[in-house]
């Protein structure tokens, strides 16, 4: 039999399951988050039925512990994702299917599989921002994810706040007015009193979005100094965002720094689960 690559997209509100080797031969299952229990025993029978694995990737859901020399590394741990702080799911996987597991958050994830096969293909710059329920950013730099003290936590960056056009005091528990506090889906929802899809699109609340994202934008910019960057996420599904945090961008930078592209993932709703397979393709 031949082995091949596994992959698991951990979302707090449902795990994807997949063998394959990229988009091309993607085999997959999709179920509920429950339990860490009955959720990681139903991935690990997903791979059971299909081993013999070469090397299993993790993208998920955080934070989680990326550093080698840390006694949880490779565990979710404080999340407020009920019942799962301080899950051993790296150790739980690798443990049961006896495979060699690389563990990464769901966005620094996405990253790679776009720079992999979707919009950033050839880029070793890459970053990747999902702006939905939260907002949550990935990067690769030089070609590599970017790790640190812990991992990129993007939406928590704090931006300037409109406050003559804007009284929302923000949506983040931690810090109000961050990048995610104002511009999630939630933020949305709360400051206009419905959800974003239900906006149409000459809506003022657009122009604010862009606004706020764009600042996000431009930090990165400023920071890592990406080639191209990726927006997905429910939230920017509406796609006039696009152009409308194009020309914030641009008046922000003010023609100090090249602008990269922005624009949305190639990779569609496997973006995640790709991503798991490319953290185990690299590892």
């Amino acid at each position: 039999m031949t082995s091949t690559f596994g992959g698991i997209e951990a979302g707090g509100t449902k795990f994807v399951c997949a063998v394959g080797s990229g988009p091309q031969d993607l085999e997959r299952t999709t179920f509920p988050t429950t339990t860490p229990e009955e959720t990681i025993a139903r991935a690990i029978a997903f791979f059971r039925e299909r081993a013999p694995l070469r090397a299993l990737g993790i993208a998920s859901f955080g934070p989680v512990d990326l550093d080698p020399r840390s006694e949880t590394y490779g565990y979710i741990t404080s999340t407020p994702k009920a019942g799962w702080a301080n899950t051993d799911i790296s150790g739980m996987v690798g443990r049961a299917l006896g495979v060699q597991v690389r563990l990464d958050t769901d966005v620094n994830a996405a990253a790679l599989a776009e720079s992999q096969w979707g919009s950033a293909r050839g880029l070793d710059d890459v970053v990747y921002l999902t702006v939905g329920t939260g907002i949550g950013g990935g990067a690769l730099a030089g070609g590599r994810l970017v790790h640190g003290l812990v991992h990129p936590e993007m939406g928590h960056m704090r931006v300037p706040r409109d406050r003559y056009a804007d009284t929302y005091p923000g949506v983040c528990p931690y810090h109000g007015d961050c990048l995610e506090g104002l511009a999630s889906g939630p933020a949305i929802e709360q400051r206009w009193g419905t959800r974003a899809e239900n906006l149409p699109a000459d809506h003022l609340a657009w122009r604010l979005e862009a606004r706020y994202l764009a600042a996000g934008v431009v930090n990165l910019v400023c920071t890592l100094s990406p080639r191209r960057v990726i927006m997905g996420g429910g939230v920017m599904e509406q796609a006039h965002l696009f152009p409308l945090i194009r020309e914030e961008v641009a008046t922000a930078l003010n023609g100090y720094v090249a602008l990269p592209e922005i624009g949305p993932p190639a990779l569609g709703k496997d973006t995640g689960v790709l991503g798991a397979i490319a953290l185990a393709m690299v590892g």
